[in-house]
């Protein structure tokens, strides 16, 4: 009798226990959805991004997705930002190609209690929630200490993308860590627009003009292999250094044929796979420093997050390919 009326108790215990589950709601919402607005969902880094962003989406339950132009196109970005916050998700995730002409909507997707975090390239003066990426000035100097080692003195020239804030950041690196290599000069700033065969024409031109170049740093991801193109045109591979940036697969390409030296790369999954798992904690008011994010005196939770970098060369670019997730490939 004791035996039975103990396995009783335990089947109410465990009946109970199965409907106070059942009772009780879910953390997340059925239709919880959050979007990563990013700058050209065509190259490379940001189709590594998306990975990343997807993959925090799946361990957590809920909807994720990446948008944004086809092309480096700021105000195509900016439209695109402007109806996603009418779709009001739970978050997003934006990478601000342009900041300035962010602000506004920013400020107002947020007032509208939509958190917002920058992702990449950040909008500072927005009430955006934090910023996850690369400090931009440190690598800056990164890249200028790769090619100081590589030419001592001479003249260098630069290629980025004129007013976005975090190229402009990581020219700034450079200027500041030529301080510490007396010998080398930027001669050359050199806007590619994000376009490969922009960087092509450019240091074509440089090259057909015979300007005095010792070595080339490319500060946004479609530049190294441009210029690497020009190299090949004009069989000068290994004749001029290039230290590129990001893991582009041309990029590591062009390492592996001796035409780029070596790569800053960042850590694009890293950053949109925390940049979700912020947003789904904001969402929710997990961190519970405050009541709630949104009437709060200061963010719950880090305003700045340094995902670091990592330096490719022809050393440790087999082992680099290697050690790379799986990623899915994007939608």
């Amino acid at each position: 009798m004791r035996r039975h009326g103990t396995t009783l108790v335990s089947v109410f215990i465990f009946v109970g226990a199965v409907l106070i589950a059942a009772c009780s709601e879910p953390y997340h919402e059925q239709n919880e959805r959050y979007v990563f607005v990013a700058t050209n969902i065509n190259l490379p880094y940001w189709q590594e991004a998306q990975a990343g962003f997807l993959d925090a989406a799946k361990a957590l339950g809920v909807k994720g997705e990446l948008v944004g132009p086809a092309g480096y196109a700021p105000n195509a970005e900016l439209g695109v930002f402007r109806q996603v916050v009418e779709q009001h998700p739970a978050g997003i995730c934006l990478s601000a190609a342009r900041p300035e002409i962010f602000l506004a909507d920013i400020d107002k997707a947020v007032a509208d209690g939509i958190p917002v975090i920058c992702v990449d390239a950040d909008a500072p003066r927005s009430k955006r929630v934090l910023y996850i990426g690369t400090d931009d000035f440190k690598a800056g100097r990164e890249s200028l200490k790769h090619m100081a080692a590589l030419v001592p003195r001479g003249s260098i020239a630069v290629i980025t993308i004129s007013g976005q804030r975090n190229l402009d950041d990581r020219v700034a690196g450079v200027a500041d860590a030529l301080a510490n290599f007396p010998a080398l000069k930027v001669t050359k700033i050199l806007d590619d627009q994000g376009d490969a065969r922009k960087a092509f024409d450019l240091v074509s031109e440089l090259i057909q003009k015979k300007e005095k170049v010792d070595g080339i740093i490319c500060l946004e991801a479609t530049g190294g292999s441009g210029a690497a193109g020009a190299l090949h045109r004009f069989s000068m591979e290994g004749k001029l250094p290039i230290v590129a940036f990001d893991g582009d697969p041309e990029t590591l390409d062009w390492i592996d044929r001796g035409a780029i030296t070596a790569t800053v790369t960042q850590k694009p999954y890293v950053m949109s796979y925390y940049g979700l798992k912020f947003l789904d904690d904001l969402h929710h008011n997990a961190v519970h420093q405050f009541k709630d994010w949104r009437t709060a005196l200061a963010p719950p939770m880090p305003t700045s997050v340094d995902t670091g970098t990592v330096v490719v060369d022809k050393s440790n670019l087999q082992l680099y390919r290697q050690t790379l997730a799986a990623h899915p490939k994007p939608l």
